[in-house]
């Protein structure tokens, strides 16, 4: 696909990092942008930096959510491509033992439903929302109509520690990809994934310098953290290229994650 002023595009949770990275980039190769998150003003700050348009949206709300592609589909018009990289995640061991009184307690089945909603469910919904609208989209070459990149994580395949919610609901991610592929292939809809290291994000950002030193050490080569705009120029290249379909690639300069 063509990335230029006739194509729009959805980025979620494009106000600060992969997203807003993606963001800049789609405007850059000249799409037109709508950014989807749920911080108002770093939202529309974002937006204005690329001319593109601010839609507050909780990715956990199916309405929320249609109102945000009313809102970007008046503007700009039905998209062709959506990234969406927004989510929300609760941390914690299957089991943790006090210290104190050595008894253990479990991740609330409430917390890890809590994850599943803001990882899986609204994966789910963003891609199958905006793949419903791409079908009214005229076809382009080799009858393609528009183009999902989902955001999943390394974790999907060596989560740590801590990290059972997060983990296997990233693998659930991956796990959308290649039947959404084939459900959409006679529609001519690609669906791709994004498994991300450690990449220097804002939250990571607020670490110590020992820490992140230490994060650094750990990427086999580079031996650095990942850069917004390295994941924004891969998501590009799976719209880009019509070749890759029903794809989780890692993004990782060759990390495998410890347990710990």
């Amino acid at each position: 696909m063509r990335i230029d002023s006739s194509v729009s595009a959805v980025v979620t949770g494009g106000a600060s990092g992969l997203g807003r990275a993606t963001a800049e980039a789609l405007a850059a190769a000249g799409a037109k942008v709508a950014i989807f998150d749920i911080n108002e003003e770093a939202g529309e700050e974002a937006a204005a930096a690329i001319g593109g348009l601010f839609c507050k949206v909780d990715i956990t709300s199916e309405q929320s959510v249609l109102d945000g592609l009313a809102k970007a589909r008046a503007a700009h018009g039905q998209e062709r491509v959506c990234v969406h990289c927004a989510m929300t995640s609760r941390r914690g061991k299957t089991l943790s033992r006090d210290r104190e009184t050595g008894t253990y307690t479990r991740l609330s089945t409430e917390d890890y439903e809590y994850a599943a909603q803001g990882i899986l469910v609204a994966s789910y919904r963003i891609a199958s929302l905006s793949a419903l609208g791409m079908t009214a989209l005229d076809p382009l070459d080799d009858g393609e109509r528009g183009a999902i990149v989902l955001t999943a994580s390394v974790a999907a395949q060596d989560a740590q520690i801590g990290q059972v919610a997060y983990g296997s609901l990233k693998a659930g991610v991956n796990g959308l990809v290649l039947p959404m592929a084939r459900d959409l292939m006679d529609l001519g809809i690609r669906v791709n994934a994004i498994m991300p290291g450690i990449f220097n994000t804002p939250l990571l950002g607020r670490l110590p310098e020992k820490v992140l030193d230490s994060l650094n050490a750990s990427v086999p080569f580079p031996k650095r953290l990942g850069k917004p705009e390295e994941f924004a120029s891969l998501a590009l290249e799976l719209v880009r290229n019509a070749y890759f379909n029903g794809q989780a690639i890692r993004l990782d300069g060759a990390i495998r994650m410890a347990p710990r």
